[in-house]
């Protein structure tokens, strides 16, 4: 076998490219991550956000909301024929995944948890706060938190997986433009109660992109005919 047929034969060109994908998601994270240690190592001392921070809550609840939205779009990526919202999903996917891994690695340099208290409580002394807890005071439930956040229900999750064509382009469509719109108050948010500079500045790009990005989703639901 000559070398030219040895090369054809490479594993690599079977897989789709949703996997590739997936694989491309993966590098953006890691690179992220390693490149926000390099750019803060050393950085942690006076004025560093606590545990019970904006930041901390922001980092931890934006990883959460930005998960769901890295799988939306990978799974709208993966089947629909609209080349459009295919490159928009793929700009979803990776853009998001490089945000998470800088949340992620927040945390890891404030020496902080991942995980914290309730989702949204952070956001209680923000001047719409009060919308982020019970009628008694008490902090909302996961749930209710998601629900807040703008993220889809686990049901529907499952329609978006089961549906094809037009019906999953203008099922996803609408999905995302929730979520970003749950996104942007939480944005918002930690613009007015934050201090750290790196991230008020993912703060301000979320809440920029988005909107943004909600603009552009409406003109693909009016373009491919979604109700």
């Amino acid at each position: 076998m000559s070398r030219s047929e040895t090369s054809d034969a490479s594993p690599s060109r079977g897989w789709p490219r949703w996997w590739i994908v997936v694989l491309i998601l993966l590098a953006v994270g890691a690179l992220t991550f390693a490149a926000g240690r390099f750019s803060t190592f050393g950085s942690q001392g006076a004025g560093t956000p606590g545990t019970d921070s904006p930041e901390a809550g922001f980092s931890r609840d934006m990883q959460v909301h930005h998960a769901q939205a890295i799988q939306m779009a990978m799974e709208i990526y993966r089947k629909t024929s609209d080349e459009e919202l295919r490159i928009f999903a793929y700009d979803i996917a990776t853009g998001q995944a490089g945000q998470r891994g800088e949340m992620y690695d927040w945390l890891v340099q404030w020496g902080l948890s991942q995980s914290g208290g309730p989702m949204m409580q952070w956001m209680d002394a923000s001047p719409g706060g009060s919308d982020h807890a019970m009628s008694d005071g008490a902090a909302m439930t996961e749930e209710e938190a998601r629900i807040a956040m703008g993220m889809a229900s686990s049901e529907e999750i499952s329609a978006l997986e089961g549906a094809t064509g037009q019906q999953a382009d203008c099922l996803f469509l609408g999905l995302l433009t929730r979520h970003h719109e749950g996104a942007i108050p939480m944005a918002e948010a930690l613009i007015e109660l934050g201090t750290d500079p790196r991230a008020l500045t993912v703060a301000e790009n979320i809440k920029n992109g988005q909107t943004a990005e909600i603009s552009a989703m409406k003109s693909m639901q009016a373009r491919i005919g979604c109700e």
